[in-house]
């Protein structure tokens, strides 16, 4: 009798399940509105980008699974930028011209959203970009819009904290080197940095660009050191950080504070490679396991994630892309949802308008399309030892000093203390 019960039970179950799946697909008649980006899946953005990719991928296969968008399927397309500046153009006017996408995000940084933005401009097309820093700043586009928490002064919003953490210590630091790579988020990065400086009233002592093709930093290194800096302030993305990283403890310079803006440190994979010498850099990130930023779907978001991360070759952990890129698509989902269009103009009115709940909180934008409020940690990496993943699982080895709301430890000054 029971085993015949439990038999009904699932036959029950089954049909009740394919009656849900049945619903779905009728919910979902209409033509895919099909989202265009292109992403950094090869070049030395890559391992931000497909971690990116990843999230955003989840985000679809999770609003199809509730019916879509509109009784309408979604359809993320996409192109590989290769981290190189120059396809940006082409991909976007193949998404439009040749794909006929109904949507556009922006790709992943700074350097790769700037080339995207006359396109963009001359079609009107709304425009959500991912980890781009002031990249409006030079177009002032109103149907633009960033997924990044450097908040309404975003140049200076990088680095803040570094240069925040560094004059609360006793005796405070007089003088600064910056470094910087030659390209447009550093030289953003830098610029920030620059008026951090100023406002802090630290006397400058070297300020200067490197080629994005350097792999030798070793010089670099000794150029600075040779100016006895109190604080080393670093702009760099991904290959440059590990050189730079590893080129400084090399030579055994010790500046008081080093890091800043340093691209790359987030990623798991360069942690775990870096190890120990990444001990005492104070570097911003955007997100990690702190309980005050842990919020409502981010952990859910985040088991997807993680149990497809190896399989896809992307960072096991995801924390510093996968929020954002999933994030950047639920803005433009609410959007849809809440005009009942797809219409750039009128998604990008209530955009402008309205605040979104996401696995990152509320997001609410302001000027220029960034946030209205500034939310970039400053992390120190302390006590790594050897190159185990496991170790940046929560936060003992990266250290939360700022903003003192997420605070989660202390600032081992000077650096050299911490190595």
């Amino acid at each position: 009798m029971i085993s015949r019960l439990k038999a009904l039970i699932c036959a029950v179950s089954a049909v009740a399940a394919m009656a849900l799946a049945t619903d779905r697909a009728a919910a979902q008649s209409g033509a895919p509105i099909k989202i265009g980006f292109s992403m950094a899946m090869t070049g030395g953005l890559a391992a931000n980008g497909r971690s990116a990719l990843l999230a955003q991928k989840i985000w679809e296969e999770d609003v199809n699974a509730r019916g879509g968008l509109l009784g309408r399927p979604v359809k993320l397309i996409y192109y590989d930028d290769q981290s190189n500046p120059a396809t940006v153009p082409g991909i976007y006017t193949k998404l439009l011209d040749i794909d006929k996408v109904d949507l556009l995000i922006g790709p992943y940084a700074t350097a790769q959203i700037a080339p995207a933005m006359p396109i963009v401009i001359q079609r009107n097309k709304l425009f959500i970009a991912l980890l781009g820093l002031a990249v409006n700043s030079e177009f002032d586009y109103p149907n633009y819009f960033v997924m990044i928490p450097s908040g309404p002064d975003p140049k200076p919003a990088f680095t803040k904290g570094f240069f925040d953490i560094a004059m609360a210590q006793a005796p405070k630091p007089r003088t600064v080197a910056i470094v910087a790579a030659d390209q447009e988020f550093s030289r953003n990065g830098s610029d920030g940095a620059r008026e951090n400086a100023k406002k802090a009233g630290l006397r400058i002592v070297y300020d200067k660009t490197y080629p994005p093709s350097t792999t030798d930093f070793a010089p670099i290194v000794r150029a600075v050191a040779a100016t006895n800096p109190d604080l080393l302030v670093i702009c760099s993305y991904p290959p440059d950080s590990v050189g730079l990283v590893r080129s400084i403890n090399e030579i055994g310079f010790k500046p008081k504070m080093v890091g800043g803006g340093m691209v790359g440190l987030q990623a798991t994979a360069l942690k775990a490679q870096l190890g120990a010498a990444l001990n005492g850099f104070v570097n911003f990130d955007f997100w990690l396991p702190v309980p005050k930023i842990d919020f409502p779907g981010i952990d859910t978001l985040l088991q997807k994630y993680q149990a497809r991360a190896q399989a896809e070759g992307v960072d096991p952990l995801g924390y510093y892309m996968a929020p954002w890129g999933y994030a950047q698509l639920q803005v433009m989902a609410q959007a849809i949802e809440a005009t009942k269009s797809v219409d750039d103009r009128k998604l990008a009115d209530f955009i402008r308008t309205n605040s979104f709940k996401t696995v990152l909180g509320d997001i609410k934008f302001g000027k220029g399309g960034e946030w209205a409020q500034s939310r970039v940690l400053q992390v120190q990496f302390q006590h790594i030892k050897g190159n185990d993943l496991g170790q940046f699982r929560d936060i003992s080895t990266q250290v939360v000093v700022t903003p003192a709301q997420y605070k989660s430890g202390e600032v081992i000054y000077p650096f050299e203390k911490a190595k």
